[in-house]
């Protein structure tokens, strides 16, 4: 199917197709930074506005592209329904302020042995970043797009090589030691990923995803749950829920503050959504696996938590932060739900542009004070009061404070917890509480030691903080806030969206409508005794 003009199918492959066009044309015009610079943004920008055009065309039903104009469950569909439209959007302006934020950071690699990389987190080559980080964008929202398992692993090997390469930029000791790591622990969710589509493929002989929420209902219950504790276990990894998290704090806070507040904004969130989509969609009505979720759920908030209040580094306490409140979105998820999946997805939502904020402003803090050890820093209140800013808001609203979106996202987890009522869910909103509690010990723990003691080391006058880093940052703090102003609209969004996410039969209508006749696909097991091949076959 061609997409008819200007309409909505059009916005559809953008977010993946602009920054692939992008990454090739910055490859190639590698030797003129501007340039580079000039088109990375563009393509971001123009991504980002498909994204929040998707997002009102996806309000009225899911808005479906068959690639190739091959119909499911033959081709691969690109399916742009709220939830996935939402995520695009909160990505694209987080992917565009992380950009501009590394605009001010990154110089060119015959720079790099002038730059004091202590205080700007590292010198980042212009030459490979560009290309490479819009690759990730492009792979980012391919893993959001896609109606289809097979070219979902498909976006998490662009992560993976994206990633890697932007975890090794410098190519300092440390941060190669700390790549190797995230790459196999990467390579080996991919490879059970890639298992566990081979496998549903032969039980189910499809690995499109709605036509498996048909099909995989009709297969033995046993083999169905082994199938989903299967892929459970490669998301897991890649959204570094406990015990599947010990990569995670040792990776991130080596690479410089732009890709390390990607990282942590992004990348565990793709892991996230991928199950959220597939317990949602493929596997509804699965109580014992529901109850191993929350299991699983309160242990990444509590190990998280506890880890994080007992670092002495920023970037390192951030990090084990991260892993904790990953725990609040599978709670959301495990509770099985529409008000716990609305929850889930306004956390998710929360947390992408909080964590994201944070990252860029410990950059800054590292720019100003030439560490990010709490050992090492104090005074910067004083002497820079809008960098204490920057830092205090989105901590307080990391750790829940009212009315900030982080509390708000909080009350719909906990309110949907109570009202489950099973001693596992009572235990989720207990340790969902004492979580919140010691995250904001651990925030205010940091701010008063990096900002309002006196510092135990002199810090030596720098110049100031550039402006195309701190603007960036404040951007992504002031939209982290604006969250709470538009609580009300973003809640109700999230409200049908997990209404249709768990709906399911809005989703399967869209891609596989009566044996998906949308198309000239058609599926492998359909004869022509069966069918006369006009249509997309019916599975």
């Amino acid at each position: 199917m061609i997409p008819a003009a200007w309409g909505p199918e059009t916005l559809v492959p953008l977010p993946v197709l602009v920054p692939l066009f992008a990454a090739g044309l910055t490859l190639a015009l590698h030797r003129y930074a501007n340039v580079q610079r000039t088109i990375s943004v563009v393509a971001l920008v123009a991504a980002t506005a498909a994204s929040v055009g998707l997002v009102f065309a996806a309000d009225g039903g899911p808005v479906v592209v068959d690639v190739g104009g091959w119909a499911a469950p033959v081709g691969i569909a690109l399916v742009a329904d709220r939830l996935a439209a939402l995520m695009l959007t909160v990505s694209g302006v987080m992917l565009l302020c992380v950009l501009l934020y590394s605009l001010g950071q990154g110089v060119p690699e015959s720079e790099a042995e002038t730059v004091d990389e202590a205080r700007v987190g590292g010198a980042i080559p212009v030459a490979i970043f560009h290309p490479t980080y819009l690759v990730l964008a492009a792979g980012v929202s391919n893993a959001f797009l896609t109606g289809d398992l097979f070219n979902l692993y498909v976006g998490f090997e662009i992560l993976l090589a994206a990633s890697a390469v932007l975890l090794t930029l410098g190519g300092t000791a440390e941060r190669v030691r700390a790549g190797s790591v995230y790459l196999i622990v990467a390579l080996a969710s991919s490879v059970l990923f890639l298992a566990a589509i081979a496998l549903i493929y032969a039980a189910t002989g499809t690995i499109n995803m709605a036509q498996l929420a048909v099909r995989l209902p009709e297969i033995d219950d046993t083999v169905r749950v082994a199938l989903q504790l299967l892929l459970l276990l490669a998301f897991g990894i890649k959204a570094a829920v406990f015990p599947l998290s010990f990569w995670l704090p040792d990776s991130y806070p080596t690479a410089p503050a732009p890709v390390t507040a990607v990282f942590a904004g992004l990348l565990t969130k793709v892991g996230v959504y991928s199950i959220l989509r597939t317990q949602t969609l493929i596997f509804p009505d699965s109580p014992v696996v529901d109850q191993i979720l929350l299991v699983v759920a309160l242990a990444t908030m509590v190990i998280g938590i506890l880890g994080a209040v007992a670092q002495n580094d920023v970037k390192r306490l951030l990090s084990f932060t991260l892993v904790s409140h990953i725990g609040f979105m599978i709670f959301g998820v495990a509770l099985a739900s529409e008000a716990g999946t609305a929850a889930a997805i306004f956390y998710v939502v929360h947390h992408i542009s909080v964590q994201t904020a944070l990252f860029l402003v410990v950059g800054l803090v590292e720019w100003r004070g030439g560490s990010t050890s709490l050992d090492r820093l104090g005074g910067l209140a004083r002497l820079a009061p809008l960098l204490a800013v920057l830092f205090f808001v989105p901590a307080l609203n990391l750790a829940g404070i009212p009315p900030l979106s982080g509390f708000l996202g909080k009350v719909g987890l906990l309110t949907e917890g109570v009202r489950d009522g099973t001693p596992l869910a009572w235990a989720l909103v207990v340790g969902s509480v004492v979580t919140s509690l010691l995250t904001l010990y651990a925030v205010v723990k940091a701010w008063n030691k990096a900002f309002w003691q006196t510092a135990p080391v002199e810090i030596p006058e720098h110049a100031p903080m550039p402006r195309s880093m701190v603007w960036p940052a404040a951007a992504l703090v002031t939209f982290g806030v604006s969250l709470t102003v538009v609580a009300g609209p973003l809640y109700g969004y999230a409200d049908r969206s997990a209404a249709t996410t768990m709906d399911g039969y809005t989703y399967i209508e869209a891609v596989y409508p009566g044996g998906s006749d949308r198309g000239t696909g058609q599926s492998v097991d359909v004869t022509d005794a069966q069918t006369d091949g006009s249509d997309g076959g019916d599975g």
